[in-house]
C-alpha cells in the first residue's frame, strides 16, 4: 500500500483494475500450427495520487479502465508469442515508465490450462482442450527497475491408491483416528515459487524460458510425490512429502529462491455397511471409499535456502 500523510491523517492506498480477461492467438507457427492462451489480469498501481483522496483533484489518477484498455494494447503489441511471467513484467513495467506519479505495479495473472489436442496421435494445428490446474502469477515491478516475481500452479489433483500412512500423532481423549499405514493420499496442490531474479533487466532473454520452467516444476513436484512407476515411494505424512517436494524443487533449479505449497489431505472414507441380518453387507478391504472434499486437513509450508552471512 502508498502510505501517505494529509490533513493528519495517513492514508494507505493503491488502486487497480480487477480480472481483465484476455485472449491471444498466435499464428505464425512453421508448421501452420497457431498457439493460443487466455489470460485473466488484475492490476494494482502504488501511485502518488493523495490529492483525489483529500481533495476533488484526480490529476494524478489512472483510470482503471484504462488500465484495462492497456491490457488489450500491449497483448496486441506482442507479435511474437510470450510467456505469461514476460507479459506480467511488461505490464508492470509499462505502468511503472508511462506514468511518472507510479512508483511500483503490481500484477497478477491466472492463466487457463489450455492444451493442444491431439487427433489419431498428432497435434492439432488448431484445436484446444481446457486441461485442470491453472498457472499463476505474480509480478511485482518497481519504477528502478526492481522486481519481484512469482509464479505457480493452482489445483494440481494428485492421487495415490497406496504407499501412504499416518501413525504416532497425538493422542488424546478426543482422538478416534487409529494409526495405519494403508491408505489412500490424495490432495490438490497449489504451489507458488519466488525466482531469485531482482530486476527487470535479470530475467532471462530465452524464448518462453518460464514455460519450460513451469512444466519442469510441475514434472518434479509429481515425480517426488508419486515416486518410481514400478514402486511408488512411502509417504509417512502430508507434511513430510510436501517437504520432500519442495525440497527437490529447490535442489533442482538453482533460479527458485523459495516455494510454498499448500497441499489439503483430501480423505476417502472406508465404507462399511451392515445390518443384523448381514452384518458384512460391504466389509471394507481397502477397496470401496466414500470420495469427501469436507471438511479436510490442512497443510502448508514455505521452503527456502538458508544463506550464509559469511
Amino acid at each position: 500500500m502508498a502510505k501517505e500523510a494529509a490533513e493528519g491523517l495517513r492514508v494507505e492506498q493503491r488502486h487497480g483494475k480487477a480480472r481483465v480477461r484476455v485472449a491471444r492467438v498466435w499464428r505464425q507457427g512453421v508448421d501452420g500450427s497457431h498457439h493460443f492462451v487466455e489470460w485473466n489480469v488484475s492490476i494494482s498501481l502504488l501511485s502518488h495520487c493523495l490529492p483525489s483522496y483529500h481533495s476533488d483533484d484526480n490529476s494524478d489518477i489512472v483510470a482503471t479502465d484504462t488500465m484495462k484498455n492497456t491490457v488489450y494494447v500491449k497483448a496486441k503489441e506482442c507479435g511474437n508469442r510470450l510467456s505469461v511471467e514476460e507479459f506480467a513484467v511488461l505490464l508492470g513495467n509499462h505502468f511503472c515508465s508511462f506514468y511518472p506519479q507510479v512508483y511500483t505495479a503490481i500484477v497478477n495473472i491466472i492463466e487457463k490450462p489450455w492444451e493442444r489436442v491431439c487427433i489419431d496421435g498428432k497435434p492439432h494445428l488448431h484445436g484446444f482442450k481446457l486441461g485442470s490446474e491453472n498457472h499463476t502469477v505474480e509480478a511485482t515491478v518497481q519504477k528502478s527497475g526492481a522486481l519481484s516475481l512469482t509464479s505457480g500452479v493452482a489445483g494440481l489433483a494428485l492421487l495415490k491408491t497406496t504407499q501412504s500412512g499416518f501413525e504416532g500423532f497425538v493422542r488424546d481423549k478426543y482422538t478416534i483416528l487409529p494409526d495405519t499405514r494403508e491408505r489412500m493420499l490424495a490432495t490438490e496442490v497449489n504451489a507458488s515459487w519466488r525466482y531469485s531474479y531482482e530486476s527487470v533487466a535479470s530475467i532471462p532473454k530465452r524464448e518462453l524460458y518460464f514455460n519450460e520452467k513451469i512444466m519442469q516444476v510441475k514434472k518434479v513436484l509429481m515425480d517426488t510425490f508419486f515416486g518410481p512407476p514400478e514402486t511408488g515411494v512411502y509417504s509417512p505424512s502430508v507434511q513430510r512429502t510436501l517437504y520432500l517436494m519442495g525440497g527437490a524443487v529447490l535442489r533442482r533449479f538453482p533460479d527458485v529462491a523459495s516455494i510454498h505449497l499448500k497441499m489439503p489431505n483430501i480423505h476417502f472414507l472406508p465404507v462399511n455397511l451392515s445390518t443384523k441380518e448381514n452384518p458384512t453387507m460391504v466389509k471394507f478391504k481397502d477397496d470401496v471409499y466414500l470420495p469427501t472434499d469436507e471438511p479436510h486437513g490442512s497443510i502448508e509450508a514455505t521452503l527456502s535456502r538458508i544463506t550464509s552471512k559469511i
